[in-house]
């Protein structure tokens, strides 16, 4: 990759990150498609072409116009065999999609959760539909529309929705295996911890072992599955889910800090101050301020 182009994704991914949010065309320069880190972003995608998609342990082969949902957990790559492409794809954090709702994950919606199909195949008329819907966001991305982030977030909570309606596609070539089962059982015990509805109930599950006992594994077999599926640590997943809700309940709560740390497992408010500090690089009280 030449530098010009590691300049262009390189500032493309720092305006991400800044907003949350990016939504942009797709044509047959491969060098104008941004790359990101599967760890940070979201992704939504509409592709015409022929292509292979390594999604985990599955592989997918596409021929036409398909909508793909990419998981920063889950480890993907695409290739494109056919000699034209064309499409539209935005990439958005987690908190940016949720920045007023504490209800179900995205890592619990059927699009992005572990072993759900992550490819629909698009027919005329849904392709004409979901392109408009990028156009829309494309044109609005560049306006200084006050309420332009509610707008971004519509307008995708109304693709997932669209899609949700669609039949999956079937062309994968390999199943899940044990590590794959496992990871999602992980995630989805991990999932049902949250989000935190009372501070007088601290929080049951916290570490590796703990979800390793409940799930009936040896602790080294679930980490092992989770860091093969997703490609980071099971104490990186659960540390996540705890700063995320976190500062969502110093953000939608009147709870007092004390509180908050105790319905999260910690015992005393130090440590509670002490592992979001580490973790954030700022204390608790700093987001209420």
């Amino acid at each position: 990759m030449n530098n010009q182009t590691e300049t262009q994704n390189c500032d493309f991914t720092s305006d991400l990150k800044m907003k949350g949010f990016k939504v942009y065309p797709i044509n047959g320069d491969f060098s104008k498609v941004p790359v990101y880190s599967r760890r940070d972003f979201y992704k939504i995608c509409i592709n015409t072409s022929k292509s292979i998609i390594q999604y985990a342990d599955r592989g997918i082969e596409t021929d036409g116009t398909i909508l793909f949902f990419g998981n920063p957990i889950i480890p993907y790559s695409w290739e494109t065999v056919s000699e034209s492409y064309e499409g539209y794809a935005c990439v958005f954090t987690e908190e940016f999609l949720r920045a007023k709702d504490r209800s179900e994950t995205l890592h619990e919606s059927p699009l992005f959760k572990i072993g759900g199909t992550p490819i629909f195949s698009l027919n005329a008329e849904q392709k004409l539909f979901i392109d408009s819907l990028f156009q829309k966001m494309i044109k609005e991305y560049e306006t200084d529309y006050v309420f332009k982030d509610d707008l971004m977030r519509s307008y995708v909570n109304l693709i997932i929705h669209e899609s949700m309606k669609m039949q999956p596609s079937e062309n994968f070539f390999k199943h899940k295996n044990a590590s794959s089962r496992i990871t999602s059982l992980f995630l989805e015990l991990l999932e049902r911890q949250f989000p935190i509805e009372t501070k007088n109930e601290p929080l049951a599950l916290k570490t590796p072992q703990d979800y390793a006992q409940s799930l009936s594994v040896h602790v080294n077999h679930l980490n092992r599955s989770v860091k093969e599926v997703t490609g980071k640590p099971t104490t990186a997943h659960i540390t996540e889910r705890i700063i995320g809700e976190a500062k969502a309940l110093l953000q939608h709560t009147d709870w007092s800090i004390s509180d908050i740390g105790y319905s999260l497992g910690f015992e005393y408010p130090s440590y509670f101050n002490n592992y979001f500090k580490r973790l954030t690089g700022t204390v608790p009280k700093s987001l209420r301020m």
